[in-house]
């Protein structure tokens, strides 16, 4: 592909949307930069960038900056649904993504996984045992470092990467030598029309892929399964309800594999792994299956999967105070992600929900809270939307700040209980990211035990 002399406009200048940038400039682009923010919240942004020559406009999309280009990169979070992206693209300009542009100077083979929920974890666990086994990797994507950074380099072994719904609607060469797709449950809804609008994308991760490529599906997944028969690639699933000839599947608290480089089935017990709950043994079977296809020794990925401690943010144990346990699990931005949050708990839970919804409603929760739930903190944005869906099953309370649902949550909570913050929603209302909110609910569980201990 190339650049020189081009005009290419990058929309958006979040991480990705400054690394294309510069990328673009070094290979002689004529690069301009917008984003529809505030110019005061990009400073170091801005500055680093006008040193290189690359002007940037903020504060609105101008349908004259559009049709200006020979080709226009957008950043994931912005919706390519939309005016100018329309008329432009109407007009006959290219409109792609950073994974896309990336993915045009790399020769390394990729190992793409997206999905609901479960995809950082997946991705940061498979990177570990690729690594262990002495592979030299390169760990990326919508997982923190953008794969157009990679793309200066393009020396690894191999690539493995998170990839959003956001990042494959604009892409159209991107081949992965393999894919994993983990479940698609509602989420995002205020961006796409409908849950198959939403599967569809998803799904596109295997547009590119051919019968030498492999793909690792969960065979419980209703919206997975109804796009299977689109998958040309090597098919292997995972299932915890049932099975599987071709793949793994959970069984009396043993995962059971099937690969065709094993001679016998080989089982990984439950209670030598330390990352818990059924949704952690979905992404630990297809960590295994991929790493068997990728060629490593088994008793390497045992040893990576035993010692592997999962993540902040998700369904992790902050601590306990007059016997109620305290979880953050503020990287539950979805409803998929709070129901695989709840299976995991065998006692009451409180459950802290909210933020800035993010269309769908919360009724997918009802079978988890029926079972489970005594109470729930509604907050943010959503807390009228959660009333509604939640308040005849399970009594909610609304409050009016972060702080207060927590203090709540506490007083709501009984000896044995469970306080889980797994909002459903995006922090955005009053928080700049999920870490920071995470952050925040540590930090009140820590007053709240210096309270309590006085």
């Amino acid at each position: 592909m190339n650049l020189k002399g081009k005009n290419v406009l990058v929309v958006g200048l979040g991480k990705s949307g400054f690394a294309s940038a510069l990328f673009l400039k070094k290979r002689g682009a004529n690069v301009i930069v917008n984003d529809i923010g505030e110019e005061a919240k990009f400073i170091k942004e801005r500055d680093i960038l006008s040193k290189e020559g690359i002007q940037c406009i903020f504060g609105k999309h101008d349908k004259a900056l559009f049709y200006n280009q020979d080709l226009i990169v957008v950043s994931p979070g912005v919706p390519v649904n939309t005016e100018p992206f329309i008329s432009a693209k109407n007009k006959g300009i290219e409109i792609i993504g950073e994974l896309e542009l990336a993915c045009r100077f790399i020769s390394t083979p990729i190992v793409a996984i997206t999905g609901t929920n479960g995809k950082t974890t997946t991705t940061t666990l498979l990177g570990e045992i690729l690594k262990e086994a002495g592979i030299k990797v390169f760990v990326g994507g919508n997982i923190g470092t953008p794969l157009i950074e990679y793309a200066d380099d393009d020396s690894a072994d191999l690539v493995v990467l998170e990839v959003s719904s956001f990042q494959l609607e604009t892409v159209y060469h991107f081949h992965p030598y393999g894919g994993i797709v983990l479940n698609i449950t509602p989420d995002h809804l205020d961006r796409y029309s409908s849950m198959e609008e939403y599967a569809e994308t998803k799904m596109r991760l295997f547009e590119r892929q051919e019968t030498f490529d492999f793909a690792v599906l969960n065979a419980d997944d209703y919206w997975i399964m109804r796009y299977k028969p689109s998958v040309l690639s090597d098919i292997y699933l995972f299932s915890t309800e049932k099975e599987i000839s071709k793949g793994a599947f959970y069984r009396d608290k043993k995962i059971h594999i099937r690969h065709p480089i094993l001679k016998d089935e080989v089982t990984i017990n439950e209670n030598e792994i330390r990352l818990k709950g059924l949704h952690n043994m979905e992404n630990v079977m297809a960590v295994a299956i991929s790493a068997l296809e990728l060629g490593v020794d088994l008793n390497v990925i045992k040893r990576v999967i035993y010692d592997f401690g999962g993540l902040h943010h998700r369904v992790e144990f902050v601590d306990e105070v007059d016997g109620i346990s305290f979880y953050n699990d503020s990287k539950g931005t979805n409803v998929g992600a709070v129901e695989k949050a709840l299976a995991g708990f065998d006692r009451p839970v409180v459950l802290i929900l909210g933020g800035r919804d993010k269309g769908g409603g919360y009724s997918f929760l009802h079978k988890q809270i029926k079972r489970i739930v005594k109470h729930v903190i509604a907050l943010g944005e959503a807390k009228d939307n959660i009333y509604k869906d939640l308040y005849e099953i399970v009594p909610v309370t609304k409050v009016n700040s972060f702080e207060e649902g927590v203090y709540t949550a506490f007083r709501k909570a009984d000896k044995g209980d469970v306080v889980l913050l797994s909002p459903a929603c995006s922090s955005f209302d009053m928080f700049n990211s999920y870490i920071e909110r995470g952050e925040k609910f540590v930090e009140i569980v820590k007053k709240i035990k210096a309270e309590v201990n006085v």
